[in-house]
């Protein structure tokens, strides 16, 4: 059994943020049913049509849910919305814009009497709290202008120029704390039988993984350098280039590392000693220095040989792979990690999530398949009482 099994989540949500914490809550069991507009669904559907005309973070953050159409603005598909709540739901999820569900009567403060067990978690850019708004409450907050306002721009690229992170970074951020927040609410629900709300900002999970470069910058102190692929304050850290036109990723964190590195790997055990890399500190302010004797020392090898030297050493390395690479990776074929998840356009290989899923023990976690739009609604509908009939007649009339 698995451990959400008889937990209902009704989600309105689109893009990143929700679906992909909804999407692990499933994972664990609960039914979740996504509210979607009829026609369009959520837009994350049209980003792109890279998985066999299917969009490629639609694939990844929607499976094993149950898609149900309804025009929110329609009146009859709001009160169903809100009987499908107050009678199903054990937690509601939503990423509309601030004050959208507040306006449909899907707040915590709403429904709170009617259901004071319901779970209702809110995911915004800023911060949803009528308490204390704050000035950027109502700001649109995609992922890079999150990136942006947390600061996480500023110390993420090359010494001459900014970059984002190359995924959705801060919307990850919010699903997951979204994720562990309801977990969390929960495991509280079974001890005092109350719900809760709970408000995940953006902005704030972002600042909570800024935390290191907040503090290294702590008291008006200079921020961490960009360093492109290399560590900002760790040195060697990073990625080299071979002799065969490949590059080799390596990170030293020891000064028996550093030693073992000169001597087995550069082959010049007098480095070691030398004044200028004597402890991290003096190896990353004379860090060209130091590049300029590791590249010259590499010139001659190919990645494999340098990878061989970095192994009998015991240095930490890696091979720095492309998404063909991923798909391809050896690690994750002898560890079993991959499954196949249905989707209307045919069968997808997906990762099991992280964790011990997959063994003899525990079981695989639910991987069902990725909804076409609207797939569910007659269904649903049908548990709230409704008939053919009456299906047919709020298609007709646009409802769902």
């Amino acid at each position: 059994m698995q451990p959400l099994q008889g937990i209902t989540v009704v989600a309105l949500e689109h893009a990143i943020a929700a679906p992909f914490a909804t999407r692990q809550l499933a994972d664990l069991g609960a039914r979740v049913i996504k509210v979607e507009r009829p026609g369009v669904g959520d837009f994350a559907r049209g980003y792109d049509q890279r998985v066999r005309g299917l969009a490629s973070h639609f694939v990844w953050t929607n499976r094993s849910k149950e898609s149900l159409t309804l025009d929110v603005k329609h009146p009859r598909a709001a009160e169903l919305l809100t009987r499908l709540v107050v009678e199903k739901a054990d937690v509601v999820v939503q990423n509309l814009a601030p004050g959208a569900a507040a306006r449909l009567g899907l707040s915590h403060a709403a429904l709170k009497d009617r259901r004071p067990d319901l779970i209702v978690c809110d995911i915004s850019g800023y911060g949803d709290d009528p308490a204390r708004p704050g000035p950027f409450r109502d700001k649109k907050a995609y992922d890079l202008l999150i990136q942006s306002e947390s600061g996480f721009v500023s110390i993420t690229g090359t010494p001459d120029e900014p970059s984002k992170a190359g995924l959705s970074i801060a919307d990850i951020a919010a699903g997951m704390y979204a994720y562990s927040n309801i977990l969390a609410a929960l495991l509280q629900r079974r001890i005092d039988g109350q719900g809760r709300r709970i408000d995940i900002s953006m902005l704030e999970a972002m600042g909570e993984w800024m935390g290191y470069p907040l503090y290294y910058a702590f008291d008006g102190a200079a921020p961490p350098p960009r360093a492109g692929a290399a560590h900002a304050t760790i040195y060697p850290y990073g990625p080299f280039p071979t002799g065969d036109g490949k590059t080799v990723m390596l990170g030293l964190q020891n000064e028996r590392e550093w030693a073992a590195f000169c001597e087995r790997v550069l082959l010049q055990p007098a480095l070691a000693t030398d004044p200028r890399f004597a402890g991290n500190a003096q190896r990353t302010a004379h860090r060209e220095a130091l590049r300029e004797l590791i590249v010259q020392a590499f010139a001659g090898l190919t990645a494999a040989q340098v990878t061989e030297r970095l192994e009998a050493a015991q240095i930490a390395n890696a091979e720095l792979r492309d998404m063909a690479g991923l798909w391809q990776h050896e690690q994750l074929a002898a560890r079993d990690r991959w499954r196949n998840v249905n989707t209307s356009a045919g069968p997808v290989p997906a990762l099991l999530p992280p964790g011990s899923w997959g063994t003899a023990e525990a079981g695989d976690p639910r991987m069902d398949a990725v909804p076409a739009l609207g797939q569910h609604t007659a269904a649903i509908l049908g548990d709230l009482g409704l008939d053919a009939a009456e299906i047919e007649a709020l298609r007709a009339a646009g409802a769902v």
